[in-house]
């Protein structure tokens, strides 16, 4: 049923994934699927630092490899082979990236954690709540 699992991670915040990094690896020895991780950092915005884009290109460069490092890292916590593990850095906004690469058609499901709920989140996390709004597959939230 799921052959290609989508899990969208924050290496810099990994309480949030931990529960999630479990389910996500059940799902996918049950289905013998491969996982995907994907680290979505933020888009820097070019137009308000004119004049400093050598310095954000390297910032998103260096960003980028502490990213790439920490995901690979992240790779021995799965209880499966590290060759159906995937990792993608993608910058911009967590919902909008998750949203297209589901949308892409590689993807059959989106396992993400969430954080417990508060009264700025309601039930779900912002980005987990967004994801869960508009993606066109299934989505499995973690708390």
């Amino acid at each position: 049923m799921y052959k290609n699992i989508l899990m969208p991670v924050d290496v810099f915040e990994m309480d949030l994934s931990d529960k999630a990094v479990r389910h996500a690896v059940n799902l996918a020895k049950a289905e013998g699927a491969s996982i995907t991780l994907v680290n979505i950092l933020p888009a820097s915005s070019r137009s308000l630092l004119r004049g400093f884009n050598a310095d954000i290109k390297k910032f998103e460069e260096y960003i980028s490899a502490e990213s790439e490092k920490k995901m690979n890292g992240l790779k021995r916590l799965f209880d499966m082979s590290p060759e159906k593990i995937d990792t993608k850095i993608r910058f911009g906004n967590v919902r909008d990236e998750i949203i297209a690469l589901s949308n892409e058609g590689e993807y059959d499901v989106i396992v993400i954690g969430s954080k417990n709920p508060s009264i700025s989140t309601h039930l779900l996390g912002s980005n987990a709540e967004s994801i869960l709004r508009y993606a066109r597959i299934p989505v499995l939230v973690v708390r």
